[in-house]
């Protein structure tokens, strides 16, 4: 008899998640779902134009500016507390510590105001994806980073307040617990086995081909074995690198390629579901401590709501199997 549902562990984290084949939906029902649609007009926004003084600018052929990087308005994490731009140190508070909020929040602006990454050219999201190389090589000067984070959200489910397709980069003082977690798991892994997980993970899914959504020369487009939510996906390099701001030019065209492709199956199966995708690479200004690490991006689309369980014990249910997401989404032609 099949298994009503089914505990996963992540083999990095070492979490487990629900896959809840008993209570599996079809794909095309998360096609249905309702949400709400983030729509504003062109006019008045403020993306519309180049910016007065932006960090970074790229063009595509003789259109004028396809990309920008500005300074976020209202940072999260800002350098003007200092002149002197000293690194910010921890201070204790009763049983307590904090420290200021030292680092950047950068904006990554693409020009239309319509077309998310779903519907670029791979040309396009070069562009963006560069930006965001020249962005990290330019903060990891900065002794005081130690992470950089690079993400996007999309539609109101996922925390977007403006309509207009924008990313955000933001480096901080600190490793980020997520980030800390993948790192240990990864070098763990190392010690006991002598190998990269990530590299093992990306040899075993070539081999077995069911959780395989789209591949070329250089990325392999996957949903994980222990997705942490329905129609979850990644993009890891085939070869191991842990940082991702040495890709290579071709690299970087293969990584828009699969970027492109990976949103474009979920935009047309899923009905442009909201979502995040974020970076995971190794920390700056640190290359020889984390050499096991094998950068990568992870796309999260909004496809459940956590409720008791899962908050209360930071278990993940997805009801649908990465297995069957996956074979949904590579029969999508784009």
């Amino acid at each position: 008899m099949d298994a009503f549902s089914e505990l996963r562990r992540d083999i990095v984290s070492g979490e487990w998640v629900v896959v809840a084949t008993g209570r599996a939906k079809r794909p095309d029902d998360f096609a249905k779902a309702k949400k709400q649609i983030l729509k504003q007009p062109a006019e008045g926004c403020p993306f519309e134009i180049l910016q007065p003084e932006p960090l970074v600018v790229y063009s595509k052929n003789s259109e004028g500016w396809w990309v920008q990087v500005v300074n976020n308005k209202y940072p999260a994490f800002s350098q003007s507390h200092s002149a002197k731009h000293a690194c910010p140190k921890i201070t204790k508070n009763g049983p307590y510590e904090w420290m200021e909020g030292v680092g950047y929040h950068e904006v990554v602006v693409s020009r239309d105001h319509e077309r998310n990454i779903a519907k670029m050219s791979d040309e396009e999201v070069e562009l963006i994806i560069r930006s965001f190389q020249d962005r990290f090589l330019a903060i990891k000067k900065d002794s005081c980073a130690q992470y950089v984070s690079v993400f996007q959200n999309h539609g109101l489910g996922a925390g977007a307040s403006i309509a207009h397709p924008h990313l955000q980069i933001v480096a901080v003082p600190v490793i980020p617990p997520d980030v800390g977690q993948s790192l240990e798991g990864s070098k763990n892994y190392f010690h006991q086995n002598k190998e990269c997980v990530h590299c093992v993970v990306i040899k075993y899914e070539l081999h077995d081909k069911s959780r395989i959504v789209y591949e070329n020369e250089h990325f392999l487009v996957v949903t994980p074995f222990a997705s942490k939510s329905a129609f979850e996906i990644r993009i890891f390099p085939k070869k191991h690198s842990p940082h991702f701001e040495g890709i290579s030019i071709e690299e970087r065209f293969a990584l828009a390629n699969s970027l492109r492709t990976g949103l474009a199956k979920l935009h047309k199966g899923l009905k442009n579901p909201d979502y995040n995708f974020f970076l995971h690479t190794s920390p700056v200004n640190n290359d020889s401590e984390n050499s096991h690490y094998h950068w990568h991006i992870e796309i999260i689309p909004k496809t459940a709501v956590w409720a008791g369980f899962e908050i209360g014990t930071g278990i993940e249910i997805s009801t649908i199997a990465p297995e069957i997401a996956a074979e949904f989404l590579r029969k999508i032609k784009i």
